[in-house]
């Protein structure tokens, strides 16, 4: 970096200082819990440099990095993208300000790094990596492992390069619900690796078949294959496959045309990947919580805070609404709306039990007797909350949401109150502050609650005591009911299982959600449901196993020819044939023998189909097993018989992926 440079950094660095700490104080107020954060200034180069390598400074050698550096650059250039931030997890997390990004810019990313770290620091999918990770140290040690192996003059780069392309094509093939370890001695029997059927040998000693038949007898030589006492393992489907073929996989030899061990240096570099795919997996597992987590938590510091100056705030609004507006399945919007969902249900449920406790109202009348607008009135924050710099006089110093000593400090213009309000209030005071039923966007949130929810919380309040009016009953709401419940739930949900307990009918309606889907009859992509079941089942398929097939190892000595047998676990959604031909040719090379997969597939009957055309329906399609098999020199697909697959065929989809020590 020449000296010019330096200075500029230095200088956007020193205008960034207070932000930074208030950003962080903030936060705290707000109940968040972040790692400590180190903030680095970087340019436009560098900030695409990090993006491409995932959020770090050093990586291993290879081309993918090039090719994202180059995508992001372009999409730059191009596209009108901008990168505003990149956050790691790490303790401390570090992340990156690009220094050419307008302040209220650098001030959105900052607020919502503090909320991605409270995050990291408090999820437990993140902990089941490591409870204090050091990931730059970690992948910066993978690096230099990897760059000695192809610079070793014994190693030919393009190998290491080529292995570590087969090696990826699976980094989601792992079992994502468990901590991560190295992989070491496997609970599993020993096979003999050079163990072969007698018809095998013969093939290898190319044996033609005249010999055979003079020697050999076929009765013999089937009773020699001994099926029945075939060795098998795992004992379980094994979801790990990395790990399966870190244990058991070889790789194959093209001149002598046969397996053989793996090198040291591949064994490395397979488990050195294993590593990296477990470290990364709680961020795809939590994309839709973590960014909407960060958003609410942004646009609560930078908007209803004001932590965006009077002159930044239109300029902050437009970068978030280019972040939430983008389209495709957008984690950003989604999660800020599911978040923005579970706090006024929350809220709601706090109200309604304290309404249901009035002399009078029941949940049979409850939408007859109760007054809204009253409710309303009620419920809004005190004068003072809402105006703090104005009446610094009128605010209780012995108030439990005042903070007393900042009181006095803003009495005494120790700092600027105007700027920072949020300094003189505890937790309490700011979530009544921004207590979301009454915000006007939500206030016929309550009124909406429904007959079957007033039934369910009267059927379960416990707490017999009484109110004699509306007004005595929300004096004892607990403005922090809503927050408290959603810190619980960003400690122990991944996406699948938040959108399994949280998207509701209500939700969809509210949101405009809906599915769509190709339709043989047209050959069209139709709107088919507004149903949240369907909108749920939809959503969830593409976050279950990072939303890729979920490939299990059945059996490590397939047919007793030491052949691998892959299952896909078949949820409704068939494979891509073609992306599946071509992870075979690249498991292959992990395991050196003959690789198979047992799938499902939908086939439609072409008469069916213009039946259903000309009768505006859509076809039955008919679910049949198949088979393929890689051998090293082509990929074959067989029908199979239906007693095959029909283990793997499921009535319904199991969403629950929380690890079974958590659920006792």
């Amino acid at each position: 970096m020449s000296r010019k440079d330096r200075i500029r950094a230095q200088r956007a660095a020193e205008q960034l200082e207070e932000p930074v700490e208030e950003a962080a104080n903030l936060a705290k107020h707000l109940g968040l819990e972040p790692y400590p954060v180190n903030y680095w200034i970087v340019d436009y180069d560098e900030m695409n440099e990090l993006i491409a390598y995932g959020g770090f400074q050093q990586r291993y050698p290879h081309w993918r990095w090039g090719m994202a550096y180059d995508r992001q650059q372009k999409q730059g250039q191009f596209l009108g993208g901008k990168a505003f931030e990149i956050v790691n997890n790490d303790n401390p997390a570090h992340a990156f300000l690009q220094e050419s990004n307008d302040l209220a810019d650098q001030k959105a990313v900052i607020t919502h790094v503090e909320a991605h770290a409270d995050f990291f620091s408090n999820n437990e999918w993140f902990g089941m990596f490591a409870d204090n990770p050091d990931a730059s140290a970690m992948l910066a040690r993978h690096g230099d492992t990897i760059r000695e192996y192809m610079q070793d003059p014994e190693i030919d780069r393009a190998e290491v390069e080529k292995w570590i392309d087969h090696v990826l094509c699976l980094e989601d093939n792992i079992d994502q619900h468990r901590p991560y370890a190295p992989v070491g001695d496997p609970d599993v029997p020993e096979i003999d690796e050079d163990f072969e059927d007698v018809a095998d040998q013969l093939e290898d000693l190319n044996v033609s078949d005249e010999v055979k038949k003079q020697v050999f007898s076929q009765e013999w030589l089937d009773a020699q294959s001994a099926d029945d006492d075939s060795i098998t393992f795992p004992a379980e489907p094994e979801k790990d496959l990395l790990a399966f073929l870190r244990t058991h996989g070889m790789q194959y030899d093209e001149d002598g045309e046969k397996a053989v061990e793996m090198e040291d240096w591949q064994v490395d570099v397979l488990e050195i990947l294993r590593r990296e795919a477990y470290y990364f997996a709680p961020q795809k597992m939590t994309k839709v919580m973590n960014e909407g987590w960060a958003s609410f938590w942004e646009s609560k510091m930078m908007g209803e805070e004001g932590f965006a100056g009077d002159d930044e705030f239109v300029l902050y609004a437009d970068h978030m609404a280019k972040v939430l507006g983008s389209g495709g399945l957008n984690p950003y919007k989604l999660g800020l709306e599911l978040w923005s969902y579970v706090e006024n249900t929350v809220n709601r449920r706090e109200v309604a039990e304290r309404l249901l406790r009035v002399e009078g109202i029941t949940w049979r009348n409850f939408q007859d007797v109760v007054d809204f607008r009253e409710v309303q009135d009620n419920l809004a924050p005190e004068p003072w909350l809402q105006d703090i710099p104005g009446s610094l006089d009128e605010i209780p110093a012995d108030d439990p949401r005042v903070d007393t000593e900042m009181l006095e400090a803003a009495k005494s213009g120790d700092f600027d109150v105007e700027r920072y309000p949020w300094k003189v209030l505890t937790y309490e005071g700011l979530a009544e502050r921004h207590y979301s039923l009454v915000k006007p966007q939500y206030r016929g949130f309550v009124s909406r609650i429904g007959q079957e929810d007033l039934e369910r919380i009267s059927r379960y309040m416990f707490d017999d005591s009484r109110y004699e009016s509306v007004a005595e009953a929300l004096a004892d709401v607990d403005y922090a009911r809503g927050w408290d419940r959603m810190r619980e739930i960003r400690e122990s949900h991944n996406d699948v299982t938040f959108l399994d307990e949280f998207l509701s009918q209500e939700f969809v309606d509210d949101n405009d959600y809906f599915t769509y889907e190709y339709t043989q009859s047209t050959g069209d992509y139709r709107v088919t449901s507004t149903d949240y079941r369907d909108v749920k089942k939809k959503l969830m398929l593409q976050f279950t196993n990072f939303g890729k097939p979920t490939i299990t190892v059945e059996d490590g000595n397939y047919q007793n020819r030491n052949e691998l047998l892959l299952t896909h676990q078949f949820n409704g959604v068939v494979l891509d044939m073609e992306q599946a031909k071509d992870t075979l040719e690249r498991v292959f090379e992990l395991w050196g023998r003959p690789v198979n997969l047992l799938t499902i597939d939908k086939v439609f009957d072409e008469h069916d189909v213009e039946v259903a055309r000309r009768r505006d329906r859509e076809p039955e399609p008919e679910e049949v097993g198949k088979r393929l098999r890689y051998d090293g020199e082509e990929v074959t697909v067989q029908e199979v018989d239906w007693a095959e697959v029909e283990h793997l065929a499921a009535d319904d989809i199991d969403y629950d992926t929380k690890p079974e020590e958590w659920l006792a």
